[in-house]
């Protein structure tokens, strides 16, 4: 990949601030990131970035990559805490083997409808990779494109693997402390939420792959190449599967969080994606 240009390392302003949506049965802490120098009115015609975390993430373990992400393609955006994760209302359900559905054909719907949001621009990491492809394929007139970044579409002996030794770490680190930053007293409920479900015998044949034809929006499909929970096999499958242009996106020596480990190349990939596929 070319050198990144100095527009994607320099740090524009972004205004932010944060929200509580009712949403369903929770209370989702929404962090909206808004652009000074953009009128209100190009603001609410304009499509929305919507940034989806992982498994184990939060608005604040993005970073500063959201608000690069909305400063360089010039357009407005939100992050929010999924049930049960950093500042938003705990979990109240039983997590199941169709969680991820239900995030993204009852969750995210009602908050972007609460927000006002009618096209967005979908990025999701992990999960939400997950819950962006699920989105896209069942609320078509909505998403103008998505980015995916290490994104699964079915479990593979490589996740199992993965997230069991995420699990024994969990177990005799201090990464539980670590966690605890972002999600408080939910901490352990948010990590056993996440390695149960994907260890248990009932996700093992879990798998979307059907619902990716369902998918018209051009996707960018993003994946670290020393990522230790999925492989090219993810990859191939989401750009085989989905109906509009999908385009494959390799970073070299990058593991599972793209964004963070090779911000620049993943900045500058994302923004070209969105100027040439989404206007």
């Amino acid at each position: 990949m070319s050198k990144p240009s100095k527009i994607f390392r320099k740090q524009n302003y972004v205004s932010s601030c944060d929200i509580t949506v009712p949403v369903q049965d929770a209370q989702l802490r929404v962090r909206r990131y808004m652009l000074p120098d953009m009128d209100l009115k190009r603001q609410s015609v304009s499509p929305t970035l919507v940034f989806l975390h992982e498994g184990l993430g939060c608005v604040e373990m993005w970073k500063e990559f959201p608000q690069r992400v909305c400063s360089a393609a010039k357009l407005p955006g939100i992050a929010y805490d999924r049930q049960g994760y950093g500042q938003s209302s705990p979990f109240v359900r039983e997590r199941k083997p169709d969680y991820l559905h239900i995030e993204a054909f009852e969750y995210l719907p009602a908050l972007l409808t609460s927000l006002g949001i009618t096209e967005s621009i979908l990025i999701g990491h992990s999960d939400g990779g997950t819950i962006a492809l699920l989105f896209a394929g069942a609320y078509q007139r909505q998403v103008r494109s998505l980015v995916t970044i290490a994104a699964h579409v079915f479990v593979e002996p490589e996740t199992v693997q993965g997230i069991a030794e995420a699990r024994w770490k969990y177990q005799h680190s201090d990464w539980p402390q670590k966690l605890a930053k972002y999600h408080q007293d939910k901490t352990d409920a948010v990590f056993y939420a996440w390695t149960d479900t994907w260890l248990s015998p009932e996700f093992a044949d879990w798998n979307i792959e059907k619902e990716l034809p369902n998918i018209v929006s051009p996707v960018l499909v993003i994946q670290g190449t020393g990522d230790a929970f999925g492989t090219a096999k993810q990859v191939e499958s989401i750009v085989y599967n989905t109906t509009g242009p999908a385009q494959p996106c390799w970073i070299d020596d990058c593991g599972h969080v793209p964004y963070l480990e090779k911000q620049e190349e993943v900045l500058e990939a994302i923004c070209r994606f969105i100027a040439q596929r989404s206007g």
